[in-house]
């Protein structure tokens, strides 16, 4: 994992002390920052870093000013630290298009798992060149974008993940216990408000046509269904 760099940034030097001392154990190289426009500007600095550790109260520049700037770029995998644990909070770090949301206090165990996991799904995302269809969708994976009707739809990280997962997925009920160990690749707890936040975004992105494919199964989780499913 000598290749492996990940941006932590912070204005706590003591919380980015644990997060990079846990990280660096597990071989991954560490850049630190501690503001929010620092975090921007060494990532554009360094193309080659591959995940984002960001915190959202910081000086000069949040984290969700720096993540907004960030994404205008790049799909860098980011995790997103807040001492808040509010839906509306989370709802606004998915918006803008954090892929996974840890509140502090956090175990640092439980944030290196989430960052391996995050890490080998978007290692995953990028090999090979399958291209999925499903009737008015159009999914390619090696290229990491989404067409509806032929018109390319702008999706987060985890909302690519998702849908290729559905594509995958045809017909079949999935509950969010599933869902939640397939495309997020670790246990969550039982939070499965999270899965019902990335739906909700996955069908507003792909609009009414496309978004209705995907169909709620209430008390169990979702099913996408296409005409030929």
């Amino acid at each position: 994992m000598d290749n492996v760099r990940v941006l932590i940034a912070d204005d706590e030097e003591r919380m980015r002390k644990i997060v990079r001392d846990f990280l660096v154990r597990e071989g991954y190289s560490i850049v630190e920052c501690s503001n929010g426009l620092e975090a921007v500007d060494t990532f554009r600095d360094n193309p080659d870093i591959s995940l984002i550790i960001m915190d959202v109260m910081m000086p000069v520049m949040d984290g969700w000013s720096a993540v907004e700037e960030i994404r205008k770029s790049s799909k860098v995998p980011i995790i997103m630290l807040t001492a808040k644990s509010e839906e509306k909070d989370e709802l606004r770090g998915f918006s803008i298009g954090v892929d996974e949301y840890v509140a502090k206090p956090f175990s640092p165990k439980i944030l290196v798992a989430r960052v391996k996991a995050l890490l080998r799904r978007s290692s995953q995302s990028t090999e090979g060149s399958d291209i999925i269809t499903a009737g008015c969708i159009k999914l390619d994976r090696s290229a990491h974008q989404v067409f509806v009707d032929g018109n390319p739809v702008e999706l987060s990280y985890k909302e690519f993940e998702l849908l290729g997962f559905f594509l995958d997925n045809k017909g079949i009920a999935l509950s969010r216990e599933k869902i939640l160990n397939s495309v997020w690749d670790y246990d969550y707890f039982g939070e499965a408000r999270t899965i019902d936040t990335h739906v909700k975004k996955l069908r507003a992105k792909l609009g009414p046509k496309a978004g209705e494919m995907i169909k709620t199964i209430w008390g169990m989780g979702y099913k996408f269904e296409d005409a030929e499913s």
